[in-house]
C-alpha cells in the first residue's frame, strides 16, 4: 500500500434517507437533530447508503450553501469505509499519474486537466517522456460483489458518450484511456455491469478491443487518507 491523499472528515452521523441524487438526510449522533448533506457522487450508491449506516462528513465551506456537510464516505458490509465523493476522483488520480512506479506510462511531465474533446470534457490531456500525448477519462467504483468491482451502479448515458469520445481519439491515432478508482476494497478484478447497463458493457468491450486502454487501480480510504493498493485486472468477458 502506499499513502495519496489526504481526505479529512469531521463528524460521524447516521444515514437515513436520499431524497434526490445530491441530498442526504443523515442523523447527527453528537449533537442530536438532522443533517443536510451534499451528495457528490451520481450512482445509486444503495449498499453504502441505506438507513442506518455510518457515514462521514466533511463541513462545507462558504455560508451560502443550503447543505452545510458534505458527504465524505459511508462504511461499507466489511467494515471498511468507502469514499463516496467525486470531488476527489481528480486529485487522486493526478497523484498516481505523477508517482513513476504507480502510473501505468511512467511519471507524466505534464498533466493537462478538464480538456474540451468534441461535445464532451474529458479528465486529463498526459504528455509522457516520449512526447506522446494520452487522453485519460477517471470513473469512481463503489461497487462490489462476490470479489467483482462493477461499473456503472446505475445506468450512464454520459459513461458511454466518454467511452466513444476515447474511441473517436483512438482512432485519430491518440493513446486514449479510462481509469477506474475501485474504491471499494476486496475486488479481484473489475468488470463492465452488463445487468445494470447492457448498453454501457457492450460499448466497453468494443472500446477495449479497438485500442482504448483500461486501468483499474484498487484503493483504499484509511485513517483519512486514500491508499494505493494495486492495479485490478478486468474480468474475461
Amino acid at each position: 500500500m502506499k499513502r495519496l491523499i489526504e481526505v479529512p472528515w469531521d463528524k460521524r452521523a447516521i444515514f437515513i434517507s436520499r431524497p434526490n441524487r445530491f441530498l442526504a438526510i443523515c442523523s447527527d449522533t453528537e449533537e442530536g437533530g438532522e443533517l443536510m448533506v451534499h451528495v457528490r457522487d451520481p450512482g445509486r450508491l444503495k449498499e453504502l447508503l441505506y438507513p442506518g449506516n455510518t457515514v462521514l462528513l466533511k463541513r462545507a465551506k462558504g455560508q451560502t450553501r443550503k447543505t452545510h456537510w458534505d458527504l465524505v464516505a459511508a462504511k461499507a458490509s466489511s467494515g471498511r469505509w468507502v469514499l463516496v465523493n467525486s470531488g476527489f476522483h481528480s486529485a487522486i488520480a493526478t497523484s498516481i499519474l505523477l508517482d513513476s512506479q504507480l502510473s501505468p506510462f511512467g511519471k507524466a511531465r505534464k498533466i493537462q486537466p478538464e480538456v474540451r474533446v468534441g461535445h464532451s470534457r474529458l479528465d486529463f490531456l498526459i504528455d509522457i517522456e516520449n512526447n506522446e500525448k494520452i487522453y485519460m477519462e477517471v470513473k469512481g467504483c463503489t461497487l462490489v460483489k462476490e470479489g467483482t468491482a462493477l461499473f456503472p451502479d446505475a445506468p450512464t448515458k454520459r459513461g458511454r458518450k466518454h467511452l466513444l469520445e476515447l474511441l473517436a481519439l483512438r482512432k485519430k491515432g491518440y493513446r486514449a484511456c479510462v481509469m477506474f478508482l475501485i474504491l471499494c476494497p476486496g475486488a479481484g478484478c473489475f468488470d463492465a455491469n452488463n445487468q445494470t447497463d447492457p448498453l454501457f458493457y457492450e460499448t466497453f468491450y468494443h472500446v477495449i478491443e479497438q485500442g482504448v486502454e483500461v486501468y483499474p487501480v484498487g484503493l483504499e480510504y484509511k485513517d483519512g487518507f486514500i491508499w494505493y493498493i494495486k492495479e485490478i485486472a478486468i474480468c474475461s468477458k
